[in-house]
């Protein structure tokens, strides 16, 4: 009784007694890709439904965060291809700029030669000879994992229709005034020789110094302190507040810049906060970007003191020192005229290092392009303001506005040879040309084309349009833009989601790019730290898929997807999950040999049992929760759902439940059969977006259908028995009671027993036969004699138990048990009843031996009532 009007055929294979993942998975995904299941159609009269993948960069391999990710898309899209959307799921990948450089960089080194040695040409052609080789590893491994991507729209971040985009875009932007050059404060690399972006940077409490030191002479001196003693030689002011009466009378001044022939001024800048340090703080406007911006504000002079390399560059002694062999050489110096006041070793503070080499950044003063933000991040943060943009959960939202109201002027151009180019070309007078993609390139001696190359984030902003096509008007972008959903980590939210955000609304005439952002949480391993590949705790998920499937994997993956929450998994957990995939199958081919069937028509409510009608029930209140937490992206929830829909009330249950009635033949058989065949249809269908593999397989063996991939998504038909519901739940309350009893016992679940029920006047009455099948409750004989009666449920359950177990051994092993109990609770009593004990204890021991009391004292009530329930010797 679920809206369910797919017409199948009659089902024609046996199942073979074991589900093995490595030889079922590969074949059926083949199978799907072939028959063009996951390849959409522009022409389609059906409502679209798109996400485009996040591209995986060309040097990457599969990564649990990926797994976790592609997991939760795939997931959406299946579920919406069999709801009726016309459905696109875009594959692509980055081209990533730095990191794929670095690979053939380091492909040249182990021939003994560097890029400069094959010249840019050559070396951007080896480049791609690298991609075509050994890139896109990750796409195999995503078919491996089941991601339903439409491969027939593969997009590559530098194939031809992309990089005509990344012209238009930028050649639009600079027409604007969008785009401009100029020489700031960057983020560098000096193993890259690149400025890097803010997400390359990754910073780590690194065990530096910091050092204070007397500037000026006599009585025009003032202490400032720091922990890059190096830079000093580039100092052009001592700032200090105009408010700190301290230094007002310094205040215009100049002094002496230790080390050097200069005397630089002090000012006064509110930027500086009087009560941090001295007060007082070095100006290196060329160094540091805080710095940068006094300078700016005071029209200081920016010295740049060190080379690309971070090779000092000023005359003197420490020309040619490395940045950190010049600072101890430095600090050596001041030492000797006698300008330190104060050293600290170790001093721990925030360094910044190159996410790909682990280089520390260094600021520097550099000539760069920059894409002006102020009225594109203004748009982006208004269509999340308005509504035309849902950030899920809410609550990260501010996250979101954070950066966007608060957002600096991007730096997009980058010291690579691997890339976009710039499309800008110089001419020998100094003209400027900006060339898009339908421009021919200037004519003539003496032009030249800028050699940097744009931030890979400038490609990837353009990912949801040019993907489908931009800037050319195709059906593509006709029909699947704005996309419904991007489903990423909140970690780039800023980065990414910001920049597809502003682009978007720009080149799109203020359609967004999509109409909710998903937000999902970083995988960590089991205790809850951070997976990385400088760990051991680091997972390839293609060993567990070797090991257990890749519907396991799935499975365990959403079953951990809380929206925004990081997913702790373990091994453990896979495991859990390829069992219960397992289940799947045994229980399902069980069902199969017994007569589940969706042959015919669903018989009427009136021709069913009890049991039957629960079940029905509850699957179509299973529908619509799973339907709810699909809406609100709750994967853990809905997981969570299934798992006990089809693991406790399905197999645990209703088969159990129902097993009397197959044994028995006859129409109850039939009714009972086709029943089972329905909720067996559905909950597959429902499986099916997170473990597609194992639900594909058993749907159509038990339907003769297609394929779920093609299959109709189930609908909450309305129908909802309470009394059916009320019913089973009583005959669950009496199972699980008895169940528990047995247990204390010492009973083996197999073990029969004797027992009167006296179920007389309920509706439990229609259950006996189930209730004893399950319990391995035998008909009281002649000789029975309760030794033992529960009453549960507004029945009584009578056992004799004499026969069954050695009561004589049962008292000895309860009585050793109450023993050991008595013991802890003793020596637990003994020590919070110790006053120098409590004294000292810190509060989380007392809690645990509090805890430990509070077991003592259940283990106690617990055993001394299953000696009492004993019979007597």
């Amino acid at each position: 009784m679920t809206e369910n009007t797919q017409q199948q055929t009659a089902p024609t294979t046996e199942l073979p007694t074991q589900y093995t993942p490595a030889e079922v998975e590969g074949p059926l995904y083949e199978r799907w890709v072939e028959r063009g299941y996951f390849t959409a159609d522009a022409t389609s009269d059906k409502p679209p439904y798109t996400i485009v993948i996040p591209p995986p960069n060309v040097t990457g391999a599969l990564h649990l965060g990926h797994a976790f990710q592609v997991t939760l898309m795939d997931a959406l899209t299946r579920r919406k291809r069999m709801q009726g959307f016309e459905t696109l799921w875009l594959p692509g990948m980055d081209h990533a700029g730095i990191a794929t450089q670095n690979k053939v960089e380091q492909q040249l080194a182990e021939e003994g030669k560097s890029r400069h040695d094959l010249g840019r040409e050559a070396f951007v052609e080896r480049v791609w000879q690298w991609k075509d080789e050994y890139g896109g590893r990750i796409l195999g491994q995503l078919r491996r994992l089941g991601a339903g991507l439409d491969w027939s729209r593969e997009r590559f971040t530098m194939d031809e229709g992309l990089s005509k985009a990344v012209q238009k875009i930028f050649k639009d932007l600079y027409e604007d005034g969008l785009i401009y050059r100029a020489e700031r404060i960057i983020n560098w690399c000096p193993r890259c020789l690149t400025a890097i972006s803010d997400i390359e940077v990754e910073y780590q409490e690194d065990a530096g110094e910091l050092v204070s030191i007397r500037y000026g002479e006599g009585e025009d001196t003032l202490v400032v302190a720091t922990t890059r003693a190096e830079t000093m030689l580039g100092d052009t002011a001592v700032a200090v507040h105009p408010e700190d009466e301290r230094y007002k009378h310094l205040v215009g001044k100049q002094i002496k810049l230790p080390l050097t022939d200069r005397t630089i001024p002090v000012v006064a800048d509110e930027h500086v906060d009087p009560e941090f340090g001295t007060g007082a703080v070095k100006v290196t406007p060329a160094h540091d970007p805080n710095d940068f911006e006094i300078g700016r504000r005071h029209d200081l002079p920016s010295l740049t003191v060190m080379d690309e390399h971070g090779v000092i560059t000023v005359h003197g002694p420490f020309l040619g020192l490395d940045r950190f062999e010049a600072r101890s050489a430095i600090v050596g110096a001041l030492k000797e005229q006698g300008r330190i006041v104060a050293e600290k070793r170790p001093y721990m503070h925030s360094v910044g290092h190159c996410s790909r080499c682990k280089t520390t950044v260094e600021p520097r003063l550099s000539m760069q392009w920059w894409v002006k933000v102020g009225p594109l991040a203004q748009a982006a943060g208004d269509a999340v303001r308005d509504g035309s943009v849902d950030i899920h959960p809410k609550e990260l939202s501010k996250r979101y506005f954070d950066w966007v109201d608060n957002m600096h002027d991007w730096c997009i151009s980058r010291q690579l040879w691997w890339g976009h180019r710039i499309p800008i070309w110089y001419g020998p007078n100094g003209e400027v040309v900006c060339v898009g993609p339908d421009d021919e390139v200037p004519a003539g001696e003496g032009w030249t084309q800028d050699p940097d190359v744009l931030d890979t984030w400038f490609s990837s902003g353009l990912w949801p349009f040019s993907t489908l096509g931009w800037p050319e008007k195709t059906p593509d972008l006709a029909k699947f833009y704005s996309t419904d959903v991007l489903l990423t980590g909140h970690d780039i939210i800023f980065f990414w989601v910001a920049r597809m955000m502003m682009f978007g609304l720009y080149s799109m005439d203020g359609q967004v790019p999509f109409k909710t952002v998903a937000l999902t949480g970083l995988v960590r391993d089991e205790f809850g730290k951070k997976m990385s590949k400088s760990n051991p705790n680091a997972v390839d998920p293609i060993t567990w898929m070797d090991a257990y499937g890749s519907d396991a994997v799935r499975f365990t993956l959403a079953k951990g997807a809380t929206p925004g929450a990081d997913v702790p998994i373990g091994e453990d957990w896979v495991q859990a999950s390829r069992n219960f995939a397992n289940k799947i199958w045994n229980a399902t081919r069980f069902a199969m040999m017994n007569g589940a069937t969706i042959e015919g028509p669903l018989p009427d409510a009136s021709e069913m049992s009890a049991t039957d009608r629960w079940i029905l029930s509850r699957l179509n209140e299973t529908v619509a929760q799973v339907d709810t937490y699909y809406d609100d992206f709750q994967f853990a929830k809905l997981s969570e759902s299934l798992y006990h829909f089809a693991w406790d009330e399905v197999f645990a249950w209703y088969v159990e439940l129902s097993k009397t009635t197959f044994f028995a033949g006859g129409e109850g058989a039939k009714v009972s059969g086709r029943v089972l065949g329905e909720v067996l249809d559905v909950m597959l269908r429902l499986l099916h977006p997170i473990v597609p593999f194992v639900t594909d397989t058993l749907w159509t063996t038990l339907t003769g259908g297609e394929s779920l991939v093609v299959a109709e998504w189930p609908k909450d038909s309305g129908f909802r028995d309470e009394a059916a519901e009320k019913e089973i739940e009583l005959v669950q309350r009496v199972v699980t009671e008895v169940r528990r009893f047995r247990k204390e016992q010492g009973l083996q679940d197999a073990q029969k027993v004797p027992a009167r029920l006296d179920l007389s006047g309920t509706a439990l009455a229609a259950h006996e036969a189930a209730i004893r099948q399950i319990l391995r409750l035998q008909p009281e004989g002649e000789a029975f004699e309760a030794t033992a009666s529960l009453p549960v449920a507004g029945c009584t359950v009578s056992l004799d138990l004499s026969g069954t177990i050695d009561v004589a051994a049962e008292r000895k092993r309860l009585a050793k048990d109450l023993a050991a109990a008595e013991k802890e609770k003793a020596q637990a009593e003994a020590k919070l009843g110790n006053e120098a004990f409590l004294a000292k204890a810190p509060d989380n021991v007392v809690d645990k031996i509090k805890g430990r009391l509070a077991k003592a004292d259940e283990d106690i009530a617990r055993i001394q009532a299953q000696l009492e329930k004993l019979p007597p010797q």
